[in-house]
């Protein structure tokens, strides 16, 4: 295997755990926003009341993305297998 089909591979699957994980980061990210605006106005500052909102966000996501991610990883290892001989060559 050459340099270069080693670079090309780890781009690929440095974009597809990119790609996975956004959905979860960034829902994770405005609950987060959000909890720490209310957090603000309230003047609370409790540490637990940031994580519970944004575990429920990220298992939320989970549940809806799920299908989806699942497809996508499998439909990228499906492609991985198959092209695997023209990496080796």
């Amino acid at each position: 295997m050459s340099e270069g089909v080693i670079i090309e591979l780890f781009q690929q699957a440095m974009f597809h755990v990119i790609i996975l994980s956004a959905p979860m980061l960034l829902l994770g990210l405005v609950v987060g926003l959000a909890v720490s605006i209310f957090q603000a106005t309230t003047q609370i500052q409790e540490a637990t009341l940031a994580f519970v909102p944004k575990i429920l966000a990220v298992l939320l996501a989970f549940i809806v993305f799920g299908p989806w991610l699942l497809a996508t990883a499998v439909d990228y290892t499906q492609e991985l297998f198959l092209n695997l001989n023209k990496f080796i060559q």
